[in-house]
């Protein structure tokens, strides 16, 4: 398969004013000799990193099919390490589709999605953790997400983990010293070895946590907005995102399913849900839309309990704030344009320590502070200065040599034999090679690269 010579379109699908095909492999020359005419045909052999002007042609019907630019980038100088051919033409479907196809009669095979950057991690050129961060750069939904891709790509993430690597080695060699030569007493006690242990499992440990920092800035902090029927939550959503998303009455139960829209603020992605008030469901179909709404507000990262400022709270106020007191969570008072009925003191024995903010989502006061609130309590922990992972697969790893060690850890403290600790340092050692790539499992491969796009 790494044999064959692949083509795809590399720009997004749809028109535009400019469309790109990658060619990649050994025959790429070949390809691109037999489909794109040079203007000045003094540039064959073409030059390498030189755009050259010419014409797509078909060489069956001897018939132009667009102009373009055609750029030769040499191998291993290229991005799969192979010859590297790159077309650029107008960016309409159909001629990117017709270069496709002279493509393929002239030698080349469609490419797989990702596999010029599956071509790039085996030729070496990158690692696993920079492969991953090529294709969370491209779905970026953020700037901070985009950031964190660029560092990972440039590589790091994988910088860090690679010194870890070698200073597994060093323990290693050194355990695996005194095992093959016990009689030089190269080594005393275990404490030399905790000692250089302990910084390596506090660095796993880190990485480890910031997992669910980098998931909330990859894929966005899901935010449930419930409380009782008619506090207003379809109010505050639509003010919170300042279109009129969700349909307002003043009759009860005018949500009956949920609502998800995404909220930016300061550049951190909220995925924003109205759902069903909860109450007595005088109607099936709202019963369901309360059940779906507990679920939601289960797995939701946080939520906005919303109250009727202008109403005494009630039991179920109460019974709800406290059925998701471990949630991170703001209470909102909503209709303080009204005369209020709930006292400062109640409101704090409400909230249990959780933040308040006093909202009119009617008349738009205080959405920015409750905004801001949002942003500092469930925006991701560390900044772009930090590294973060952002992948469930390198989190997984991580995990795993983090185990490896601390049972190494525990090994030493109670004085085991030095070749079953020896043999935990190897597992961490056997996960690094998994987590950079180093160690090759092709389920995880075909995984992790099927979620790319095809000109990638």
């Amino acid at each position: 398969m790494l044999e064959d010579t692949i083509i795809a379109i590399s720009t997004p699908p749809g028109f535009g004013g400019l469309g790109i095909v990658r060619i990649s492999g050994k025959k790429a020359l070949a390809v691109a000799g037999r489909i794109f005419e040079p203007k000045d045909r003094s540039k064959k052999p073409f030059p390498v990193r030189r755009p050259v002007f010419g014409t797509i042609r078909d060489p069956e019907r001897d018939s132009a099919l667009d102009e373009a630019f055609l750029t030769y980038f040499k191998a291993p100088r290229s991005y799969t390490r192979e010859d590297v051919i790159e077309l650029s033409s107008h960016g309409s479907p159909a001629v990117l589709e017709g270069i496709l196809r002279l493509g393929t009669r002239a030698g080349a095979r469609l490419a797989q999605p990702g596999e010029f950057t599956l071509r790039a991690h085996l030729s070496g050129r990158l690692d696993m953790i920079q492969a991953e961060a090529v294709n969370d750069l491209i779905r970026s939904v953020s700037l901070s997400q985009a950031r964190i891709s660029s560092r990972q790509l440039g590589g790091s993430l994988s910088r860090r983990i690679f010194r870890l690597r070698g200073k597994l080695i060093s323990l290693l060699s050194r355990i695996e010293a005194g095992l093959e030569f016990p009689e030089e007493k190269l080594r005393k006690d275990g404490a030399a070895d905790r000692r250089a242990l302990a910084p390596i499992i506090v660095d796993i440990e880190r990485l480890v946590v910031s997992y669910e920092a980098g998931r909330a800035i990859s894929e966005g902090v899901t935010l449930a907005i419930t409380g009782r029927t008619n506090v207003g939550k379809s109010t505050l959503f639509n003010a919170l995102l300042e279109e009129d998303r969700a349909i307002v009455t003043p009759f009860p139960g005018t949500t009956r399913d949920f609502l998800r829209e995404k909220l930016v603020i300061d550049d951190i992605v909220f995925h924003l849900v109205d759902m069903a008030g909860l109450g007595r469901p005088v109607h099936p179909v709202e019963k369901t839309g309360i059940a779906r709404g507990q679920k939601i507000a289960r797995e939701a990262d946080g939520l906005l309990v919303v109250l009727d400022a202008s109403r005494k709270d009630s039991e179920e106020d109460e019974r709800l704030i406290r059925k998701y007191r471990a949630k991170k969570t703001i209470i909102v008072l909503n209709k303080t344009d009204l005369p209020r009925r709930i006292g400062r003191r109640r409101t704090q024995e409400l909230a249990g320590g959780s933040p308040t903010v006093g909202v009119s989502a009617l008349k738009g006061r205080n959405i920015d502070k409750l905004r801001g609130e949002i942003r500092a309590v469930f925006a991701p922990g560390p900044g772009n200065d930090e590294e973060v992972v952002l992948h469930a697969r390198q989190k997984d790893r991580l995990q795993g040599i983090l185990e490896a060690l601390r049972r190494a850890e525990g090994l030493l403290s109670k004085r085991h034999s030095e070749e079953v600790y020896a043999e935990e340092i190897r597992g961490a050692l056997r996960l690094i090679g998994e987590l950079t790539g180093e160690v090759r499992v092709d389920e995880v491969l075909d995984e992790i690269f099927s979620r790319f796009c095809v000109g990638k």
